[in-house]
């Protein structure tokens, strides 16, 4: 492999170890596109279509379907073949009736979850960060790698930016507009991104720990039982039920 085309691929020792790629019978994967999520939490769409789906049995027939404009992420249609895929993310793929959303479960970091299709209208975004722009706006950075403009009448009372870092949103696709709030704060439900316990699910029961976020620890209670997980391991999915199908 050239120079060139070794940026475009990955060794399979460097590979995310949760990516489903048979190790023996490939020595190169396609390396992600930079893009809306980092190497270690997406995954490129090649290996979504050929290795989970089984839709294609090599990387040209991948190649192939993503030209022909039949997949699509979070209502819009993607043909580059390591276009990155992660988090929450809606893949449609209408010639087979199929629609998943990337969430995390038991033992693994991200999965396809099939959804219903009025699933595919919306995602789940949470607020990575808050930047003040011109005007005196407030701009929402969300874990996607997307923006979302708060619009306020007052910059000196902005009444209208309801949001804090961590809080999740639901917003409508393609057309990313807030259509819900979700808090981070007691007892709404969330689900577990990362560490030990990803996957799970629980009522979040009280938040522990000094004021640098990376060292706060959260107790979430599912049947009856408590567990702790770190902060940053958090994400809000709804309040009293869940907003998205997780299995």
């Amino acid at each position: 492999m050239t120079k060139k085309s070794a940026s475009k691929g990955l060794k399979r020792y460097a590979m995310p170890a949760w990516w489903p790629v048979p190790v023996k019978e490939y020595v190169w994967a396609p390396r992600p596109s930079p893009g809306p999520h980092s190497l270690e939490k997406s995954i490129p769409l090649l290996i979504v279509l050929r290795d989970v789906l089984k839709l294609a049995e090599s990387a040209r027939e991948a190649k192939y379907i993503l030209r022909s404009g039949a997949v699509k992420v979070d209502g819009v249609v993607r043909k580059d073949y390591r276009f990155p895929v992660g988090l929450m993310d809606v893949i449609e793929i209408e010639k087979e009736n199929l629609i998943f959303r990337l969430l995390p479960r038991p033992g693994r970091l991200l999965d396809l979850v099939p959804i219903p299709e009025h699933e595919k209208h919306f995602k789940l975004c949470r607020v990575e960060g808050k930047t003040t722009v011109k005007g005196g706006n407030v701009q929402l950075n969300l874990h996607d790698g997307s923006n979302i403009l708060i619009k306020v009448s007052n910059p000196r009372n902005p009444v209208e930016d309801v949001y804090k870092t961590f809080d999740v949103v639901k917003i409508s696709l393609p057309d990313r507009k807030i259509v819900e709030h979700y808090p981070f704060e007691p007892g709404n439900l969330a689900l577990v991104i990362g560490g030990r316990k990803v996957g799970s699910t629980g009522k979040i029961v009280e938040v522990k720990g000094g004021p640098m976020r990376e060292y706060k620890i959260v107790t979430l209670e599912q049947g009856g039982e408590r567990f702790d997980v770190g902060y940053l391991t958090v994400f809000v999915i709804g309040r009293d039920s869940p907003a998205i199908t997780l299995e």
